[in-house]
């Protein structure tokens, strides 16, 4: 016998959900492929893609029917034990990239402490206790728990917590000499995003993230590349270091991995992983047999000629319309960004509005997000229909000429 199910609107949200969110006034109720349904019945566009993890939009078939089996058979077993899925998934990211071992945990925030605790940990064993120090870039973003909030490079989500973790050093994005300067026997570690995504889809240029390599290597750090945005797929390669050819030591990712279902991963060597012995670290959900046999599916569609070309096509179609709309409205100054996270950096009559925008785009019906006040950010599903591609920028065109004209 099913719950009963009691009737629920927005503002119930106000007086029953810790208020560290502030969702849009409509509730989504249902998708499919790129279109959502509201409360009301209204069809929206989206081109937000949960914050690029849809990765294979709404209700994708493969992932119903995958989660669907799964379910039927084990949920949960722990990590006392192993399972089917998660030895599958595993065996093909680790067949698919660098890495000799994966570490499944619930989300891109899990992905990067476990890979900040696991720098530490090689670090102490190979070198010693005095080279624990982390670098990584002002205005990154890697997740809300304590330690991969400090590291991330934005004080108004760290500061206001208590004392902060020792050891973490921010430096300019794209600055190799920044870096350099900063850099001695005690960094453990480099964190970086291939494209900085919350701070405005900023993407590194190539020859900063070969200097970086350099200087790991030199000063024996490991690279820590955060693909939880920009990985499976989400650039038009598997993973945005295979573009730029630089390999890291220790790779994370989530958002797209599950398609929507909560998932984590974290990358690396034998080398490097076997520093995380039994019992130095764990979680309870991690690799539980329902996320990875939906990652599992993901990674096997994703993971195609067919559909990382797709996303490089779609690209070029969004940048060709946005940069027509930016230039007859005056609203962009520059599109940027790789694959199906891209970018809209607001002209300087519009800077500080995103969020306008984005409210705009509602307005007709389109799920748009921004990424920080002077950036709206694109990240759609990676088969997103030309039909929904069209639709979604004419109501942005729309929503765009009726803030102009307002």
């Amino acid at each position: 016998m099913s719950a009963p199910h009691i009737p629920v609107e927005r503002a119930d949200f106000d007086q029953v959900i810790v208020p560290s969110f502030a969702p849009a006034a409509f509730i989504p109720v249902r998708g499919q492929g790129s279109r959502v349904w509201d409360q009301s019945g209204r069809e929206l566009v989206d081109f937000a893609g949960g914050i690029a993890v849809n990765a294979l939009g709404h209700a994708h078939p493969a992932l119903v029917a995958a989660l669907t089996e799964q379910a039927g058979k084990l949920w949960h077993i722990s990590n006392i034990f192993t399972n089917e899925p998660a030895l599958r998934l595993a065996k093909k990211l680790v067949a698919a990239t660098f890495a000799d071992r994966a570490f499944f945990c619930n989300s891109g925030a899990e992905a990067n402490e476990a890979a900040f605790k696991l720098a530490r940990r090689y670090a102490h064993d190979v070198h010693g206790p005095q080279k624990y120090e982390i670098i990584s870039a002002i205005n990154s973003f890697h997740g809300r728990t304590l330690f991969t909030v400090t590291v991330g490079g934005q004080p108004k989500y760290s500061d206001g917590f208590g004392p902060k973790i020792e050891g973490i050093t921010h430096v300019p994005y794209n600055d190799l000499e920044a870096l350099r300067a900063k850099m001695s026997e005690r960094t453990c570690a480099v964190v970086l995003e291939p494209i900085q995504g919350e701070s405005g889809v900023l993407p590194a240029d190539q020859t900063y993230l070969e200097g970086v390599r350099e200087l790991c290597n030199e000063h024996g750090a490991l690279l820590i590349f955060d693909e939880v945005q920009t990985g499976m797929g989400r650039t038009g390669d598997l993973f945005a270091y295979m573009h730029s050819g630089v390999v890291p030591d220790i790779l994370t990712n989530a958002k797209s991995l599950g398609g929507g279902f909560p998932i984590g991963a974290m990358l690396t060597t034998h080398e490097i992983a076997a520093h995380l012995s039994v019992g130095t670290h764990g979680t309870t959900y991690g690799g539980n047999p329902l996320a990875c046999a939906v990652a599992e599916t993901v990674v096997d569609i994703v993971n195609t000629p067919e559909v990382l070309e797709g996303v490089k096509q779609r690209h070029a179609l969004f940048r060709t319309r946005l940069e027509a709309i930016g230039e007859r409205y005056g609203v962009f100054r520059l599109v940027r960004g790789r694959g199906l996270l891209i970018g809209c950096v607001l002209s300087n009559a519009w800077k500080g509005k995103a969020a306008a925008f984005c409210a705009a785009a509602e307005r007709e019906a389109l799920m748009i997000l921004q990424a920080g006040p002077d950036v709206l950010r694109l990240a759609p599903s990676l088969i997103i229909e030309q039909a929904d591609i069209d639709e979604g920028l004419d109501r942005l065109e729309r929503a765009v000429a009726a803030l102009v004209q307002a």
